[in-house]
């Protein structure tokens, strides 16, 4: 469901404004209508597939988890609905959240429905948590709902820390390599060439390269930061496009060993967010299009959006699933088999926990192999340096 960013003005005259998720603009403008809200400005908000999509948007995911956990709990201790958003919005110390929740349990309190209180702050509960809250109360299982939604949050940060953990160690280590050599050839090469040409030495091969380097950097060091800079944001850009997004998806899909890691972790997470819907009661078809979306991989939802379009024509989902050629032909075998003996979500589980696994053995592997391969890589480039300025030294004393 999209989102649509307002503003207008109330009966008073006051300003309001705000983010509403509807099926259209005309819907979004029916519901402003229904608040008694003149619409100065009505937009939909830019849809982004983030890399690593993260839960809840505006919202720490552990903020969420936490207040989904006691959520549940207070309901199964047969506290009223208006009661435990009270005390929820009470104790909770982010700013942010706790007037989402207040805003919450008023609507609640006006006669508005748990899910359709919540749909109104995206920033906060998400399609896939709206949805399984409607479920809940439809129902009447909400706080079995609440407790299926904070294992599957708690799930999914450990994953997305598993992702971190994976991408930050390389990265924190070339940031600090490309520091290092930086600081070396702006500050310390420069001392050494003018010492080897106070004393008409005859430079090295290696060594001539590495003043020059050092040369470049001082002159062009600063547009060199810019020019990085530019392509950095540039690709972000370009990767909130429709086009952009698949072709660096596709890329990252098809890097050795970390490619393979980023389908694992969709595959857990496609399999984890259904077995949820569906243990929950919410529709196929809603669910497939919700998975979709949070798959955070354009290529990975473009593969399950056919599988729904295959699934509305009557078909199953294992057939069209093997058909996009993303997931493994395992995945698809055992889904088949959930299907054909009525326990999809239990399967889609298994294969989760499988997958979740799989993931935590690759992060903690991948982590084994690029410590040494950085270390051999630091190690080659400093030493290539000290070696080029101890090069010269030979010379001098032979001259000597």
């Amino acid at each position: 469901m999209p989102n649509f960013v307002y503003k207008g003005r109330d009966a008073s005259g006051a300003l309001q404004e705000g983010v509403l998720a509807a099926d259209s603009r005309d819907a979004a403008a029916a519901v402003l209508r229904k608040r008694n809200i003149t619409v100065t400005n009505l937009r939909e908000r830019e849809r982004r597939i983030p890399l690593l999509p993260k839960i809840g948007g505006g919202v720490p995911s552990k903020k969420l988890s936490i207040f989904t956990r006691q959520f549940s709990v207070m309901l199964d201790a047969g506290l009223p609905l208006v009661q435990c958003l009270e005390i929820l919005g009470g104790q909770e110390d982010h700013r942010i959240f706790k007037q989402i929740i207040d805003s919450v349990r008023t609507d609640v309190e006006s006669g508005t429905s748990l899910a359709d209180a919540m749909s109104r702050h995206p920033a906060a509960f998400d399609n896939l948590y709206v949805n399984m809250i409607a479920a809940g109360e439809a129902g009447g299982i909400l706080d079995i709902i609440l407790q299926r939604l904070s294992t599957y949050i708690e799930k999914t940060v450990k994953l997305k820390n598993q992702v971190k953990s994976a991408l930050m160690y390389p990265i924190a280590v070339i940031v600090i390599a490309i520091g290092v050599v930086a600081i070396i050839l702006i500050k310390v090469i420069p001392v050494f060439a003018q010492m080897f040409a106070s004393m008409g030495a005859q430079l090295p091969w290696l060594t001539r390269q590495v003043v020059a380097a050092s040369d470049l950097m001082q002159s062009y060091g600063g547009w060199m930061l810019f020019v990085l800079i530019t392509v950095f944001v540039a690709l972000q850009q370009y990767h909130k496009t429709y086009t952009g997004a698949r072709v660096i998806d596709r890329f990252m899909l098809r890097i050795p060993v970390l490619g393979m890691l980023l389908r694992k972790i969709a595959i857990a997470r496609f399999c984890r967010t259904l077995a949820t819907l569906t243990a929950s009661g919410v529709a196929i078809l809603e669910g497939l299009e919700i998975t979709a979306k949070t798959s955070g991989n354009s290529i990975i939802e473009d593969g399950i959006m056919k599988v729904r379009a295959a699934v509305e024509e009557g078909k199953t989902i294992s057939g069209p699933l093997s058909e996009t050629k993303v997931f493994p032909a395992m995945v698809c075998q055992m889904i088949g088999v959930g299907e054909q003996t009525g326990a999809l979500d239990t399967m889609l589980s298994k294969i989760a926990d499988f997958y979740e696994d799989e993931v935590d053995t690759a992060v903690n592997g991948l982590m084994k192999l690029l410590e040494p391969v950085m270390i051999v890589i630091l190690g080659v480039i400093i030493g290539t340096i000290v070696i080029a300025m101890y090069l010269p030294m030979f010379t001098i004393l032979q001259m000597i």
